[in-house]
């Protein structure tokens, strides 16, 4: 059953304060595995004693390691017996490719288990279950930074759809370029840092034909620790994309993809072969971005999406309400330019009760950009994911 901090019981263990408290730190700690642990989800844990000293912590650092629990269990040692196990995730009940984490958490004489989130994987589910039939007081206590920790991983596995992130910079004043597509820079060298990191930690980028032509970028993580290697996903209806662009001369080097139109497939298959021989792989694709997004999930098992494209793509993708979060950098900067250009457009509201709703998460200075982080509120998800098939 669902807890509040008013059902756990503060003289049995540590307090139900204490435990929101050391749930939310967990929460932090489970963030570190991001770009390593995917599609897995991001799990911390905290071992904390009846005295209220934390004894053990650790989180999930990679496909096939150690899970949270048995990092954090490790840590504390013979002192986690009669202690609380504070966990983002409700610890797994079955053998993958570890062994159950209830089983250490019983072995280890943890007297009482707290976690932020039951498990969405049919598979795994049922952890709390088996901690209470061994006797140890088991309960769920959610906090937003667990849902938001789990949002993720949650929808992976409700609906068989990568997370979406899309990230743009733009000025005070709300453009991204200047109407002659000016656009470097909006943001400050530390903001692009950022994004070289995370490029380094998704599976995959994707962006549209118009940012290719007006940009031409190599879309690559520079400079950073790579976690993960992202395949590089351009929208490109008309199989346009020219053999000289960055991406096309480095595609044996960063794998590409091109999603265009059954037509434009069959018409235009000398380009296609042409862009085959140089490494770029091609996908058609309809006009349904589930369908992209389920395909890229089965073909090349992308769990992570980061869109860095122009208005054009990033207003069909909010249309088909397939962005779940996005990073906006705001640089000290003004245009004040009517048709300068703006993040997203082709959405055309008739009024703001049928804008799209965010709510903010966090906002963060990095030198004189804001960076503010945002979600998208959870869309009606169809029934059906669309269609792609991949080729080439």
């Amino acid at each position: 059953p669902k807890s509040t901090l008013n059902t756990i019981r503060p003289d049995v263990q540590i307090g139900a304060d204490l435990c929101l408290f050391w749930l939310k730190i967990a929460a932090r700690l489970a963030v570190r595995g991001h770009g390593f642990v995917e599609p897995n989800p991001m799990v911390g844990c905290v071992i904390v004693d009846a005295k209220k000293n934390m004894v053990g912590w650790g989180y999930h650092r990679k496909i096939g390691g150690a899970h949270a629990e048995v990092e954090a269990l490790k840590r504390a040692g013979a002192k986690a017996r009669g202690a609380t196990a504070i966990v983002t995730l409700e610890p797994c009940a079955h053998f993958g490719r570890t062994p159950p984490c209830v089983d250490a958490l019983k072995n280890a004489g943890v007297a009482c288990v707290v976690y932020g989130c039951a498990d969405p994987n049919p598979d795994a589910a049922g952890g709390a279950e088996k901690l209470r039939a061994h006797g140890i007081e088991t309960h769920l206590l959610e906090c937003e930074e667990t849902r938001e920790l789990n949002a993720p991983f949650v929808k992976r596995v409700r609906t068989g759809l990568p997370w979406v992130m899309a990230k743009w910079a733009q000025t005070v004043d709300g453009c991204v370029a200047t109407r002659d597509y000016d656009s470097k820079w909006i943001s400050c060298d530390r903001s692009r840092r950022m994004v070289h990191r995370e490029r380094g930690r998704v599976d995959a980028i994707l962006t549209g034909i118009g940012t290719v032509m007006h940009d031409d970028p190599q879309l690559t993580a520079r400079e950073v620790r790579l976690r993960r290697n992202a395949i590089r996903v351009v929208i490109d209806p008309e199989l346009a994309l020219p053999l000289s662009a960055a991406l096309v001369q480095t595609a044996r080097q960063y794998k590409t993809v091109v999603a265009t139109l059954a037509k434009s497939f069959s018409e235009r298959s000398e380009h296609r072969r042409a862009l085959g021989d140089l490494g770029v792989g091609c996908m058609k694709q309809h006009s349904d971005f589930r369908g992209l997004l389920a395909a890229l999930r089965k073909e090349y098992g992308v769990s992570t999406v980061l869109v860095e494209a122009g208005g054009g793509l990033t207003g069909e993708l909010l249309k088909e309400n397939v962005i779940d979060e996005a990073w906006v950098f705001v640089g000290p900067k003004v245009l004040g330019d009517r048709e300068a250009i703006h993040p997203a457009r082709g959405l055309s509201p008739l009024s703001m009760h049928d804008s799209i709703s965010v709510r903010l998460l966090s906002v963060r200075r990095r030198d004189q950009d804001a960076l503010l982080h945002y979600r998208f509120e959870e869309p009606k998800r169809a029934g059906s994911i669309g269609n792609a098939s991949v080729a080439g």
